[in-house]
């Protein structure tokens, strides 16, 4: 079923692969943004502007955008998507956030409950941490003499195959929350931080670390992976090969 989509954080992380993915399968997108631009819509979410223009005649709204006010824009998503009559909302959130309790997390679980009781038909997609996350964890480290990487596992997901599953949800009847998805491979942080490693031709020394609290004790319990058959085929490694195999080294 071909739509009208309006993609929030549409130029993003996730919102960039799920906003060319509908195009593809030739739904008429809508790509909110703050900023003016070829194949946007511009508006904002937080301050309202644009967002009533941006939502008229629209039949599915995808919600991707996230950031400091992350519960925020989501009710202005919500809100606005309601009195526009939109048929269906598709919201992406993450493995875990019962059960992690991170700021973040929390914030995660307050929209999707807001969603839920809106009376809204809507589908709630939970992914693992994207490739581009544990990549962020060791970039993060460049003035580090050492690569830290915590005692727990992750399953990351390669933002594109969970724009795919967007694309599916999209063209698919309102299911509520639907299966949590993960990426091909459950995988120790310190596992990924030796591939990060070589990725990046480091001569650091990679260390285990563990930490307390019950935000690492969430990740330690595996609160972020997926049971079950994984998600996609792109790992890991396959990342990092595609992003650094021409870009600048460690030294």
């Amino acid at each position: 079923m071909v739509s009208t989509v309006l993609v929030t954080g549409a130029t993003g992380t996730l919102g960039t692969p799920t906003t060319a993915r509908l195009r593809e399968a030739g739904h008429d997108v809508r790509a909110l943004s703050r900023k003016a631009g070829p194949g946007l819509a511009q508006g904002d979410l937080l301050a309202g502007d644009g967002i009533r223009d941006a939502v008229a005649g629209v039949e599915v709204l995808v919600h991707l955008a996230t950031g400091l006010r992350d519960v925020d824009m989501a009710k202005s998503a919500i809100d606005a998507a309601r009195d526009a009559g939109i048929a269906h909302v598709v919201l992406i959130s993450i493995v875990g956030i019962e059960d992690i309790p991170l700021g973040y997390y929390k914030g995660k679980v307050l929209i999707e409950k807001y969603l839920s009781d809106s009376g809204m038909p809507h589908t709630i997609l939970r992914a693992t941490q994207f490739h581009q996350f544990v990549d962020a964890i060791f970039s993060g480290q460049r003035f580090s003499p050492i690569i830290v990487a915590p005692r727990f596992s992750f399953q990351p997901i390669s933002t594109d195959e969970v724009a795919a599953r967007l694309v599916e949800l999209v063209g698919s009847d309102a299911a509520g929350r639907v299966a949590d998805i993960g990426g091909p491979e459950q995988r120790t942080a310190r596992d990924l931080a030796e591939s990060w490693k070589r990725a990046r031709e480091s001569r650091r020394a990679v260390w285990s670390l563990s930490l307390p609290g019950r935000t690492v004790a969430g990740y330690a319990a595996g609160h972020n992976l997926v049971p079950g058959s994984p998600f996609g085929s792109i790992t890991f490694d396959d990342y990092l090969d595609g992003k650094y195999r021409q870009g600048p080294q460690e030294g």
